[in-house]
C-alpha cells in the first residue's frame, strides 16, 4: 500500500510518500500556508493512488498533548471528512531534529533548507511507521 505522510505545520506542510512495497519513503514536497493544504493533499491521495495517511503528531518529550498537537488532531478531524481513506497518527518526535541532520550536509539557503525541511521530516515520520509496522 502506498502511504503518504504529512508534516502540518501552521506555514507549511511536508509531504512524503511511499512506494507499494512499503520500502522507500521520500520527501514529496511542501505546501505553503494553509488555505490550499486539504485540496492539495485530496489531489495527492488521488494522484498517487496513495491508500492511508501517516499524520506525524508533534507530542511532548513526556509524551503529553501540547497545543501544536491539539491543532494536528483538529487537522487530522479536517482530513478524515475531506478523504475517504484512513488517517494514521505517528509520534514525531524529534523527526525535524532529524531531518535537520538529514539536511546539514547539503549546501542550502536558509530559505531553501527551510522549505525541504518540512518534506524531509515527513519522509522521517513515514520511515518511523513503517518501521514500527515491521517490527510488529
Amino acid at each position: 500500500m502506498r502511504y503518504l505522510a504529512i508534516d502540518h505545520g501552521t506555514k507549511r506542510t511536508g509531504l512524503a510518500i511511499c512506494d507499494s512495497a512499503e520500502t522507500i519513503a521520500s520527501p514529496l514536497g511542501v505546501i505553503e500556508g494553509q488555505a490550499e493544504a486539504l485540496k492539495r493533499i485530496a489531489q495527492v491521495v488521488e494522484s498517487e493512488e496513495v491508500g492511508a495517511i501517516v499524520l506525524g503528531l508533534p507530542l511532548n518529550m513526556d509524551g503529553s498533548a501540547g497545543p501544536q498537537a491539539r491543532l494536528v488532531l483538529k487537522f487530522a478531524e479536517r482530513l478524515r471528512e475531506r478523504i475517504d481513506i484512513p488517517v494514521q497518527l505517528q509520534d514525531e518526535r524529534l523527526s525535524s531534529f532529524s531531518a535537520e541532520e538529514k539536511l546539514f550536509p547539503a549546501e542550502f539557503t536558509k530559505d531553501k533548507r527551510r522549505k525541504r525541511l518540512d518534506a524531509i521530516a515527513a519522509a522521517q515520520i513515514l520511515e518511523d511507521f513503517l518501521e514500527a509496522k515491521r517490527s510488529k
